[in-house]
């Protein structure tokens, strides 16, 4: 292959354009900054304050294999291009394309090389296309090589926004970007990790994209030691062990572990016995990942030994609507229990308060992750009344991203990722986490979930009104 082209390769630092998928708008520049400490690349974003609905995104990366290692783990970004040209309608374009030195827009006749025109929010015809790819070539490109539409050396593509998906297209494009491909995402994964093919799944299994995106957002990397702490079907198990991570988890439901409990697939009458957490993994060939799930109770961590063990906590916590917010306790004094009945026993279980469940998270993770170890966790909110201080926090933990995915118009949920700073003191060890204002002090999430909505529309104008 050719050398390459495009690239000036005395500067330090290069043009590149990511193009995100539509989805998941709030979690973009967070998965992306995520994956670059995770592979250890080089980044620069060249506008933090862009539009987060516009797909496309500007970096300066070192090369095109620090572009490449970053592709290898993205979730929501679809394919990375080294930019070397941009402008708001054609002739402008073409005018900066015609600014690079010759060297950087010319191939040799070894080099064989498509050139795609796609319109974003826009179709376009096929005979506007080729009119544009005619006129790059015959004004601003000097490709001598071949024309190979199947294997080409070089991918060449012209990009033309037409801004957000779903509004009405203008005549012609916002803007236009123009470069050569580098690397494409791992959109593909979220079909291979399916939950529709999944062996195991419950009500709350997370699906697959997500999933990877709170692997990424966690910076699991190879060789990791990750725990959750809520584990349910192992959907984020599944996902941090495809990215290398030897992968465990607690789980206080005896019954949906055991293959036990009431099936979630339609007109399935009862679980079969080799549905699993384990059987997820082996399904996909991580099996060698899985270390093991216990049946315990999140809310006791003396189960552990006391010192720093996980790289990091991955999770989904109860939120109190398909699964319950339980733990072992008991309203009333505990009686004692004849030895001759301890081997069936099973405890009682008591209501988990929601803001219980987050802080004692927070404070088992404090104790028990690796200093820089990484937490990600899904914090439920009623929109109307959110605030930055319904977010849980602790002295060790540091706040890196929080991310919004709404539900509905007054129900969401926040992905929430924090870093351990520093080790945990002796004293800040039983319970430091705090949150300034309970989000559920009132009202658990079930209560306010099932509220009439002509109850929440009276309190959305009563706090307009005020």
């Amino acid at each position: 292959m050719s050398a390459r082209i495009g690239r000036n390769m005395a500067e330090s630092w290069n043009r590149y354009l990511l193009h995100f998928a539509n989805d998941h708008f709030d979690f973009k520049l967070a998965e992306l900054k995520s994956i670059a400490s995770a592979v250890d690349c080089q980044m620069q974003i060249v506008d933090e304050n862009y539009d987060r609905e516009c797909p496309f995104l500007e970096l300066r990366l070192k090369s095109d294999e620090e572009g490449q290692r970053l592709m290898q783990r993205s979730t929501l970004g679809r394919s990375l291009f080294e930019l070397m040209a941009k402008g708001h309608n054609m002739t402008e374009l073409c005018e900066n394309l015609q600014k690079l030195p010759e060297t950087q827009r010319s191939l040799p006749a070894s080099a064989s090389f498509r050139l795609q025109v796609d319109g974003f929010n826009k179709k376009l015809p096929q005979s506007t296309k080729v009119e544009k790819i005619e006129r790059l070539l015959g004004t601003c490109l000097k490709f001598n090589g071949q024309v190979d539409l199947k294997k080409p050396d070089h991918s060449f593509h012209l990009l033309e926004y037409y801004g957000h998906e779903g509004t009405p297209p203008p005549e012609q494009p916002l803007f236009l970007y123009f470069g050569r491909w580098v690397a494409n995402g791992q959109r593909e994964r979220i079909r291979q990790y399916h939950l529709q093919n999944r062996h195991f799944i419950g009500n709350t299994s997370m699906d697959a994209e997500l999933s990877l995106i709170m692997a990424n957002m966690g910076c699991v990397r190879k060789n990791d030691l990750v725990l959750d702490p809520f584990v349910g079907t192992g959907s984020l198990l599944v996902a941090c062990a495809h990215y290398g991570a030897y992968v465990m988890g607690t789980e206080i439901d005896y019954l949906l572990l055991h293959a036990k409990a009431r099936p979630s697939r339609h007109n399935q009458t009862q679980r079969q016995k080799s549905e699993s957490v384990q059987a997820n993994l082996r399904q996909y060939g991580l099996e060698s990942q899985y270390l093991d799930v216990l049946v315990a109770d999140a809310s006791r961590p003396e189960i552990w030994r006391q010192q720093p063990l996980f790289d990091a906590i991955i999770t989904d916590p109860p939120y109190g609507i398909r699964e319950q917010t339980r733990k072992i306790g008991s309203e009333q004094p505990p009686a004692a229990i004849p030895e001759s009945c301890l081997k069936n026993h099973h405890p009682q279980r008591i209501r988990y308060h929601l803001s219980d469940i987050f802080r004692d998270l927070l404070d088992f993770a404090a104790r028990y992750l690796r200093l820089n170890g990484r937490l990600v966790y899904w914090l439920p909110v009623f929109r109307p009344e959110y605030l930055d201080g319904n977010i849980p926090q602790h002295p060790c933990l540091k706040i890196i991203a929080n991310c919004e995915q709404p539900l509905n118009t007054t129900i969401s949920r926040r992905l929430i990722t924090m870093e351990k700073i520093m080790e945990c003191e002796e004293h800040l060890a039983q319970s430091a986490a705090t949150v300034d204002v309970d989000h559920y002090e009132d009202m658990s999430f079930r209560q306010r979930y099932f509220r009439p909505n002509r109850t929440i529309l009276k309190e959305q104008q009563t706090l307009q009104h005020s």
